[in-house]
């Protein structure tokens, strides 16, 4: 019989960042001060298609790629949290081909890696309308969610047909139904009703935000929840997003005094 040998952390994480200067910079982090939570905007997929004369859409497979390896990064790391901003409510005013596509690819790849992350330990979670998606895109989100719910592992959000001013005004109408039927003073309710009342109120606000491609905005992301979020922007597009890139916004994440407007001596 064969021994099976358990891999230290160390060896998963040298595994995952398997580069010299992956190494280097994996050993000059703290690994006790990481964020809790980290938002993606992964932008920069179409551009990338472009540059290399393909379709668009063949960008979206390529960014599947770069999905993986930073769950496998952020897993390995303890990240508990990692939501990925994967389609707008503002996309679907995209050609109807690409978004057909998108909505293809998307289920496809929860009905195809859905198992995996399971045994991984990996919650899935949807963040968003489920109304207006495909309905055999809603019955997998259903089927993959159930299928994950007990996992403690990390928990990864997909923001899908999300936007966050959307998301405000269903927590707003939620408050005041409850409001009119007597069962919230409006004269009472706090920032945590109103945290209570959005998409995912278990999930800690986002201590880190990246966003690819060189944009320097949050496009309707998350509005309540990274109020007080660090920011990290690189010219890097999505589909060539890496271990190296994560551990650059990590290193400047570190760097950087979180005083949530106090202050600080």
């Amino acid at each position: 019989m064969g021994v099976k040998l358990r891999l230290t952390m160390s060896d998963i994480l040298s595994e995952i960042f398997a580069t010299p200067d992956e190494r280097a910079m994996l050993a000059e982090l703290d690994l006790t001060q990481l964020p809790t939570h980290i938002a993606v905007i992964m932008d920069g997929n179409g551009r990338w298609a472009t540059r290399q004369g393909l379709p668009r859409v063949l960008g979206h497979h390529a960014g599947v790629d770069g999905v993986r390896a930073l769950v496998q990064a952020c897993k390995a790391l303890g990240i508990a949290y990692l939501t990925l901003y994967s389609f707008s409510t503002e996309n679907w005013t995209r050609p109807e081909s690409e978004v057909g596509a998108l909505m293809e690819l998307i289920e496809h790849q929860m009905r195809t890696e859905a198992e995996g992350l399971h045994r991984e330990g990996i919650r899935i979670r949807q963040l968003g309308r489920r109304n207006g998606l495909p309905t055999s895109l809603q019955q997998t989100l259903a089927d993959v969610e159930a299928l994950t719910d007990g996992n403690t592992r990390l928990t990864l959000q997909f923001a899908i047909n999300y936007s966050g001013r959307t998301e405000l005004l269903d927590a707003v109408r939620q408050l005041a139904m409850a409001a009119c039927a007597g069962d919230v003073d409006p004269a009472t309710l706090s920032e945590d009703d109103i945290a209570g009342a959005l998409y995912a109120p278990d999930i800690p606000d986002p201590d880190l935000l990246i966003r690819t491609a060189g944009e320097q905005r949050v496009s309707n992301y998350l509005l309540w929840q990274i109020a007080y979020s660090e920011f990290w922007f690189t010219p890097v597009l999505w589909p060539e997003f890496r271990g190296m890139h994560l551990l650059q916004a990590l290193t400047a994440y570190q760097g950087r005094l979180r005083k949530f407007g106090g202050v600080t001596t």
